[in-house]
């Protein structure tokens, strides 16, 4: 994953005292929403105040949690809530921290590991394959069809000739099934 925008560097957000955030890489004013998108783009900023040069970077990624929270739906429960609030203070609050790093990249891990699993065992379904073998001849057939599309007499490869023509013989023996059913 890429921890940096499009020339390497850290985006510096600069905060200015009427609460606006200003993007020095784009030069221009951006909101918290602009902010959450960096985040899931996994594009690297540092939020400081414009005037004394402090870094408000957590203090910013935890408002846009805080809206999050209140605007979507609830990703944090409550019972969370407290027991995070209850380590503040703690002999422990130094350990966790670290902690919930380790836990979130474990998660993502995961979350990357049941994705390709999931898509690897759609690859192996035979019902899957052919739904997909079918959705391609039928956008063929589509675009034989639409106005710019690859001219009818235009020559189709080997195997998309063949599948053609076994969809072909699919329906017209799908279609003497039926007209023996209905005698």
């Amino acid at each position: 994953m890429s921890n940096e925008n499009n020339s390497g560097e850290t985006v510096i957000i600069k905060k200015y005292a009427n609460r606006r955030l200003y993007n020095t890489s784009t030069s221009s004013y951006i909101t918290l929403d602009h902010l959450a998108q960096m985040v899931k783009e996994n594009i690297d900023f540092k939020v400081m105040d414009a005037k004394t040069g402090a870094d408000l970077t957590h203090s910013i990624l935890t408002q846009i949690i805080m809206e999050e929270e209140a605007t979507g739906e609830q990703m944090l429960p409550t019972n969370f809530l407290r027991q995070l609030i209850g380590m503040y203070g703690n002999s422990m609050q130094a350990l966790l921290p670290g902690y919930l790093e380790a836990s979130m990249d474990h998660f993502r891990e995961n979350q990357v590991k049941l994705r390709k699993a999931i898509e690897d065992s759609i690859g192996q379904n035979p019902l899957a394959q052919l739904a997909q073998r079918n959705m391609e001849m039928f956008k063929a057939a589509a675009a034989a069809f639409v106005p710019g599309g690859a001219p009818a007499g235009e020559a189709k490869p080997a195997a998309e000739a063949d599948d053609l023509d076994a969809l072909r013989k699919q329906m017209a023996d799908m279609q003497k099934k039926l007209e023996q059913l209905s005698k």
